[in-house]
């Protein structure tokens, strides 16, 4: 974890770490489907269990006015993999699953963001979220593939197939695989995005890993069946 999130959190939060499942393919569980044990953010309002689910929501009477995220307390996360499910509505559907980031002591993530959104290039793009970076947010859109090079120069092709969301109140899959520069993102069954970082000064390695409440409208985002893999 870095040290922001400590000297922002240690003074409010007491940290507490799951014992987490091993599947006996070396997937850990990182949410019991009952509690928020071992998941921790700077204003915990917004953020609930309900369905047997992560629930992040914003109200009339609760609304987010800055991005929230919810960071998972058991360590920075470097090479890995992670599944889990999904669901949004409200506000675009407009959320993520933030990895290999750091936080700012106002309780803001820099770095790479596997991309909810209700449909077109973000949803199942890598955004690189609030980086001093030259250029747009969106790393690689969703039916892509981008290679950055050192200089930041990008080069995309198009992938086989896209991400589209399933109706809404179903569940959808998430899929995400981080090995050195080499982001691959999966919804639904579909590699729907893939990138190869290569920037100095830019590509992230290592960092927290969180679930996303964007500011905006009134929205509920659920998460549930949290399983990561660490290489």
């Amino acid at each position: 974890m870095n040290t922001h999130l400590h000297l922002s959190l240690a003074a409010l939060l007491s940290f507490g770490v799951p014992a987490g499942a091993l599947l006996a393919d070396e997937f850990q569980q990182l949410f019991d489907g009952k509690s928020l044990t071992g998941w921790k953010a700077l204003d915990m309002s917004y953020w609930s269990v309900r369905d047997s689910a992560i629930t992040g929501e914003s109200t009339p009477d609760n609304p987010c006015t800055s991005n929230q995220y919810l960071v998972w307390q058991g360590g920075d996360v470097s090479d890995f993999e992670l599944k889990l499910k999904f669901r949004v509505t409200g506000n675009g559907c407009n959320s993520g699953v933030q990895f290999r980031s750091q936080m700012k002591p106002n309780g803001l993530a820099v770095g790479y963001q596997a991309d909810i959104y209700q449909s077109g290039p973000y949803l199942g793009g890598v955004c690189d979220e609030l980086h001093s970076r030259n250029g747009p947010e969106l790393l690689t859109a969703n039916g892509s593939r981008t290679v950055i090079d050192e200089s930041g120069k990008r080069s995309a092709t198009p992938l086989d197939g896209k991400a589209t969301m399933k109706p809404q109140g179903e569940w959808n899959d998430y899929h995400i695989t981080a090995k050195g520069q080499h982001i691959i993102l999966r919804i639904n069954g579909e590699v729907c995005s893939e990138l190869i970082d290569k920037e100095k000064g830019h590509y992230d390695l290592k960092g927290i890993l969180g679930l996303q409440l964007r500011s905006g409208k009134p929205m509920t985002v659920q998460f549930k069946d949290i399983y990561l893999k660490q290489r």
